[in-house]
């Protein structure tokens, strides 16, 4: 299971067990942090009242028993960025993986110094650092759930942060996780130096694992969130079945409870245990997992070779299903994405601004330009006009869809006597070029 089940989960097998001063001692271990101030009112709304979205973040303080790592960074770092969807009906759950190197509009964010900072484009994970530059784990989250809710729409209802050195004694406390690696693995950034096949994992082998990722695979950031993906899922399955002595259980649920920091109302056994409660009634086969939709950067700007960008309109599909509490067939949206693949720079647009605002147009064509589009001109649409409307020829419908994804509510018409090659997009009153993904 992912980070929030591996670790809440097994607080159902503990809570019932253990005596009051233990229960205490547990309780006491759970840091809170106050984000609810540093959120704004500007967010999404709830489209489906009783289903819960969790962000959760696998973070590296860089100070304390986590400064061997990355010694060369002084700010917080996110490693491992994810959404848990639990529905109202808590039948099933979606568990939705942002690789690091996602390419996103950063939100403008208080810095913790009295200092704030602009809407940018840059690696997801720079909001928890921007966020978290003082050392404050509640602006660091509070930076990251303002991106995550501008980017897809979703409204946050909590976060939990797991910190590296509480997720080495979780592990230990199990005497290790069997891992198969096919390759030999030899991270020096991870301090990592694994032999092929199957073995058992502990300590600063088990944190080297799941944070290895240019020296196995392919190298990227997705693969990794797979291998980490499958270690919780191991980690869970094994608390599960092993933790039956007091001294066990204890010794896990300390590290377990340690390594955590949570928003106010999720801080406690008693929340944690009933959010566990509903993911242990799930069935295994309804618990999906998945990574954004996305493709290399370097398909729409061939000097970036590091990052990935999410792949629209499939994107939008996925976080549009979660707002409204739809569950996601994994095996459909892998397909559909695989088989309607457009890059953004692909999609050339016509910005016309039927506002009646100067400079409007062009505000909006930064903004898809900053998005990866292509746009090939601007001008003003012959008549003002209240709805912001797309206009295509018939070959360039998946074109359209990916423009249409990243507009709130603006219908597309096929014309079969429009430019070849070329959207035309219609910026009415109702558009806000803030509100562009």
């Amino acid at each position: 299971m992912s980070w929030v089940a591996g670790v809440s989960a097994v607080v159902v097998l503990g809570v019932a067990g253990v005596g009051a001063w233990v229960y205490q001692d547990l309780d006491d271990n759970i840091t809170s942090a106050d984000v609810d101030n540093k959120l704004g009112g500007n967010r999404p709304v709830n489209l489906s009242p009783g289903s819960k979205n969790i962000m959760v973040v696998g973070s590296d303080s860089r100070d304390g028993k986590n400064a061997e790592y990355g010694r060369d960074l002084t700010t917080m770092q996110s490693d491992t960025l994810m959404v848990l969807h639990i529905p109202a009906n808590r039948k099933w759950a979606t568990v939705v993986s942002f690789p690091r190197d996602s390419w996103v509009e950063i939100a403008a964010c208080d810095k913790g110094d009295g200092g704030t900072s602009g809407p940018h484009r840059a690696k997801i994970n720079e909001a928890f650092a921007i966020g978290g530059s003082t050392g404050e784990v509640a602006g660091a989250a509070a930076c990251s759930i303002r991106t995550v809710e501008a980017n897809t729409g979703l409204r946050i209802d909590h976060f939990m942060s797991v910190d590296f050195s509480g997720f080495k004694g979780m592990v230990d406390a199990l005497e290790g996780i069997e891992v198969c690696p096919e390759q030999a693995i030899h991270d020096k950034k991870a301090l990592l130096d694994l032999e092929p096949g199957c073995q058992t994992v502990k300590g600063e082998t088990a944190l080297g694992y799941v944070r290895t990722r240019y020296s196995v695979g392919d190298g990227s950031d997705i693969g990794r969130i797979g291998r980490q993906q499958e270690f919780m899922e191991a980690l869970a399955a094994k608390a599960k079945a092993k933790l039956t002595s007091p001294g066990d259980l204890y010794g896990f649920m300390q590290s377990a409870t340690k390594s955590l920091t949570t928003d106010e109302d999720l801080a406690g056994i008693d929340p944690l245990y009933d959010l566990a409660s509903q993911l242990k009634g799930i069935p295994g086969d309804r618990l999906t997992f998945l990574t954004v939709p996305n493709y290399p950067r370097e398909a729409d700007v061939p000097t970036d070779r590091a990052n990935v960008v999410w792949q629209y309109p499939y994107a939008a599909d996925l976080f549009t299903s979660l707002a409204k509490d739809r569950e996601v067939d994994k095996k459909q949206l892998q397909t559909q994405a695989e088989e309607g693949l457009v890059y953004a720079s692909n999609v050339r647009v016509q910005v016309l601004n039927g506002t009646g605002v100067t400079g409007r147009a062009a505000a909006v064509a930064e903004k898809l330009r900053a998005a990866g589009l292509t746009v090939v001109g601007t001008g003003n649409a012959p008549e003002t006009t209240a709805r912001t409307t797309v206009g295509y020829p018939p070959d360039l419908a998946k074109q359209a869809k990916v423009l249409t994804s990243r507009l709130p509510d603006a219908p597309a018409t096929e014309d079969a006597g429009a430019a070849q090659g070329v959207i035309t997009l219609v910026v009415g009153t109702d558009l806000d070029p803030a509100t562009l993904r």
